[in-house]
């Protein structure tokens, strides 16, 4: 049992960890690594010593099920950076037609290329999932390179609303940044509900069009969050637009269960991936320039995992891919309609 008052005390020395990091030069990503595990202890105090005790081993990486998606053609949004590149690099060695989507051009043609290289079906199409345009033009690539389309990875998001080509300048950029509701502005508001809320929307419209047309089914997974779930605090766009993805999911799958389409969302906590590295780094930055409310208010986020493990590690991007393709394959044809909690 995790102890009330170790769970205050931990409160209070979140905001001292990331405000005792906060003036630390630019951190190298080992740095950034430890800040992290040290964000985690500062919530979860280490335990009594337990006989026995063993971490959960994260799937590899580079592990992949041969054959699973052969000839199918899977739909990758958000596939530049962490999950999205993972899943598009996992879908392809396991037989997919991948069409990757992203509007960092460079970064999301270099996953694609990379996929071509080792000798898998991928192709790329640049553009912002919330603008319909772009949505219909990669449902169109998807029909036009591959005959059709079969699943699709609705994995595109932002937590602020500097875009993530941009280096981070806070002084400039501060009224872009995840605040309270009181100190939030419009632009940060605007942004990240435009790209999670209106951006997953759009995509579905587009993809279940085609999987009507099709008339051959479907699978869409969407990635929302704990915060979707239970909340965060400090971080108002995110959190309604995530629950407005969890609602999407709700709402899908009931209306196109009868074409055999299935819909269901991942809901990820502690997850290292560079978009959370980078909300970190805003975090730090907001402490130094003399915010009080640093934190992200993790009170209700801590998993089991996180909880048990000896290094309170989060999840890896590898095990969150894993369970969204998982759900995106034929091995979950009774599942549909679900907020999977994923962390």
């Amino acid at each position: 049992m995790v102890d009330r008052r170790n769970v205050i005390a931990g409160v209070g020395a979140i905001a001292a960890t990331v405000a005792g990091t906060a003036s630390a030069a630019d951190a190298s990503g080992v740095q950034l690594e430890l800040d992290l595990r040290d964000y985690a202890t500062a919530w979860n105090p280490p335990d009594p010593v337990i006989a026995g005790r063993q971490n959960i081993v994260p799937v590899p990486e580079d592990y992949f099920m041969p054959g699973r998606f052969a000839g199918k053609t899977a739909l990758v949004t958000g596939c530049a950076r962490g999950m999205g590149r993972l899943a598009c690099i996992r879908l392809a060695r396991e037989g997919a037609n991948v069409v990757g989507v992203d509007w960092l051009a460079e970064e999301g043609k270099a996953v694609i290329d990379g996929i071509v290289k080792e000798g898998g079906k991928a192709i790329f199409v640049q553009g912002d999932i919330s603008e319909d345009d772009v949505c219909k033009a990669m449902v169109k690539a998807a029909v036009d390179t591959y005959g059709g389309l079969d699943c699709a990875l609705n994995n595109a998001g932002v937590m602020d609303a500097i875009f993530p080509g941009d280096p981070i300048d806070y002084e400039k950029q501060k009224d872009l940044v995840m605040s309270r509701i009181d100190e939030a502005t419009d632009a940060y508001w605007d942004v990240v509900m435009r790209v999670n809320a209106t951006g997953t929307f759009r995509s579905m419209r587009a993809e279940l069009k085609q999987f009507l047309k099709q008339q051959r089914g479907g699978a869409i997974v969407n990635v929302a969050s704990v915060a979707g779930l239970r909340g965060f605090g400090g971080t108002p766009s995110y959190v309604a637009s995530k629950h407005a993805v969890n609602g999407l999911t709700k709402n899908a799958a009931i209306d196109y269960a009868p074409f055999g389409i299935r819909v269901n969302s991942v809901c990820m906590g502690t997850t290292i991936t560079p978009m959370y590295e980078r909300a970190f780094k805003l975090l730090r930055e907001r402490a130094a320039s003399g915010f009080k409310d640093t934190g992200i208010g993790m009170l209700k986020i801590d998993s089991l995992l996180q909880w048990s493990n000896q290094e309170k590690r989060g999840s890896t991007a590898a095990e969150q891919v894993a369970m969204m393709l998982f759900l995106l394959s034929p091995e979950s044809s009774n599942l549909t309609g679900a907020n999977f909690a994923t962390y």
